[in-house]
């Protein structure tokens, strides 16, 4: 019989990619998950893993142990988890991972008051702009906009319903530029833009009685969606140029004078995000409650 902990270390070192990352992933350490990979690999009789000074890789046999452990690990967590059900208040470990944006717009209205409703839940929020499989990252669930859905999930709303995308600029650059009265007029502007970690940069798009326009302007700064995002902001508040963003996240800026709307009767609306997990029999009891919890009108 293999030893369960053991099994639970060779699928957290196969996910992070090396002993270390399993380790803070895991609340292990990196010793004690080598020693219960060694263990394994003797009782099977199998290498799981090519190690060098720089990776550790799975072997085959490894890649094919960890696509069918996995799931069979997560089943096992969540029916040992239903007991958790049973508590005054459910206790346990909660892994999200979200997009910049709803760390930055959604979650802030929330978390603080779940977690005061649930001291015995730690909440860990994975905060990232690749579209990664929740599970193979090791999360529970994730925040996505409805177009970013994967198949087979369960969807459930969180956040504001309705957000919109607005473009902005500095009172400086306005006074030297102008003030653009169409989206085409964008094309004669310097505009600060945004790359998704998979190298794609959309067109902005804009709507007004029914008419879609979508421009894709040039500038002298591009910035990685995400991780740079506010050094965009500061660089439109400098003027820089005109930016393009979520209205929430410009809005304090809109408040204070130090940006101005640009274009407002075009902003596009779109739907808000959704919390989504896999729809498996049993789900963990620290999931369950942040379901309920923004389900209850809480988010």
């Amino acid at each position: 019989m293999m030893d369960l902990s053991d099994l639970n270390a060779f699928v957290a070192v196969a996910r992070a990619g090396g002993f270390r990352d399993g380790a803070r992933a895991s609340g292990g350490s990196a010793s004690g998950l080598s020693e219960a990979v060694r263990r394994l690999e003797v009782q099977l009789g199998v290498r799981l893993f090519n190690r060098t000074t720089r990776s550790v890789v799975p072997t085959e046999a490894g890649l094919s142990l960890l696509e069918r452990l996995g799931p069979a690990l997560s089943e096992v967590e969540a029916a040992l988890d239903v007991v958790n059900g049973f508590r005054d208040r459910p206790a346990g470990s909660l892994r999200l991972n979200v997009p910049v944006s709803a760390a930055r717009l959604i979650l802030p209205d929330i978390v603080p008051g779940f977690l005061a409703a649930y001291p015995g839940i730690r909440l860990e929020v994975i905060a990232d702009e690749n579209f990664v499989d929740v599970l193979a990252a090791g999360c529970d669930a994730g925040v996505r906009y409805d177009e970013r859905l994967e198949q087979d999930m369960i969807a459930v709303p969180i956040g504001p319903r309705v957000q919109r995308f607005a473009t902005a600029a500095s009172p400086a650059y306005l006074a030297r530029h102008g003030r653009p009265q169409h989206p085409s007029d964008l094309l004669g502007h310097s505009c600060v833009r945004g790359r998704f970690a998979s190298g794609a940069m959309l067109p902005w798009e804009f709507e007004r009685d029914g008419e879609v326009v979508r421009v894709d302007p040039t500038g002298p700064l591009i910035v990685r969606i995400g991780g740079a995002t506010d050094l965009a902001v500061d660089a439109a508040i400098a003027g820089t140029g005109i930016i393009g963003l979520f209205e929430g996240w410009l809005r304090p800026y809109f408040d204070s004078g130090a940006l101005e709307p640009v274009l407002e009767p075009w902003w596009q609306s779109f739907p808000g995000p959704f919390l989504y997990y896999p729809g498996r029999r049993l789900v963990p009891a620290p999931l369950r409650a942040f379901i309920d919890y923004i389900k209850g009108g809480k988010a």
